[in-house]
C-alpha cells in the first residue's frame, strides 16, 4: 500500500464509491456511529472521510473536522454541501496539536493508509485524554494463521485499496493509553469489527 497508489486507485473509486458502498457498510457506519455517540458541543476528527459517507447519520450540533488524502474524494463530498471541515491530509500524518478532539470516527481507514499503525497513532495523538473513538474495518483475526490462500487474496484485494490481512492487536497494541471498551463483531461473519476505544485519563 503506498499513497501514490492509492491516489491513482480512489481517482478511479470517488464516482463509484456513493452507489455501492453504501449497501455494504451502511448499517455498520451507523451502528459504529451510534457506538461512538457524539454529542452537541463536540469536536470529531473523521480521519480518512471519504466521500463523507459517514456524515448523514451524525447528529446536529458537532465541530467535524474531516482529512483524507484523495482531493476526488473530498470534492465529492463538497458537491453535497455537507457541513464540515475538509482537509487534504495524509492520515498517518495530521497537522493538529495534541488533544484537540472530544472523539475520532477510524472508519475503514486503518486498512487503506499504507501504514495503519502510524494512521492510528497519529489520531490517537489528537485525541484529548478521557476521549473516545471507534475503529470500524477488517482485520485478520487474531486466533487466525496468515496462510498462502488467505496471503494471495489479500495481495488482490489490496490492488482495489484496502489491505485485509492486518490485525488490530499489531495497530493498537502498543499504544499504552488504550482502553477496549466494547468490540463487536460486524460484515463477513466477524472479519469486520467495530469497536469502542477510551482514553486513559492523563495522570
Amino acid at each position: 500500500m503506498k499513497n501514490q497508489r492509492n491516489l491513482r486507485i480512489y481517482r478511479y473509486w470517488a464516482p463509484l464509491y456513493d452507489a455501492w458502498v453504501p449497501l455494504l457498510s451502511g448499517r455498520a457506519r451507523q451502528h459504529a456511529i451510534g457506538m461512538l455517540n457524539p454529542q452537541p458541543g463536540e469536536r470529531l476528527l473523521i480521519p480518512g472521510i471519504g466521500t463523507g459517507l459517514d456524515l448523514p447519520h451524525l447528529p446536529h450540533g458537532i465541530s467535524i473536522t474531516g482529512v483524507d488524502y484523495s482531493p476526488d474524494m473530498l470534492a465529492r463530498i463538497q458537491a453535497k454541501n455537507r457541513t464540515a471541515n475538509l482537509a487534504q491530509m495524509d492520515a498517518q500524518q495530521l497537522g493538529f496539536p495534541d488533544d484537540s478532539f472530544d472523539a475520532v470516527l477510524f472508519n475503514l481507514i486503518l486498512s487503506v493508509v499504507p501504514n495503519g499503525v502510524t494512521a492510528f497513532q497519529a489520531g490517537w495523538r489528537a485525541l484529548r485524554p478521557g476521549g473516545r473513538a471507534v475503529i470500524f474495518d477488517k482485520f485478520l483475526p487474531e486466533h487466525a494463521p496468515l496462510t498462502p490462500a488467505r496471503r494471495l487474496l489479500g495481495h488482490v484485494i489490496t490492488s482495489l485499496g484496502t489491505d485485509p490481512n492486518r490485525r488490530l492487536v499489531d495497530i493498537i497494541g502498543n499504544t499504552p493509553d488504550v482502553s477496549v471498551a466494547r468490540d463487536e463483531p460486524s460484515l463477513l461473519l466477524g472479519q469486520y469489527r467495530i469497536l469502542l476505544l477510551k482514553k486513559d485519563e492523563a495522570s
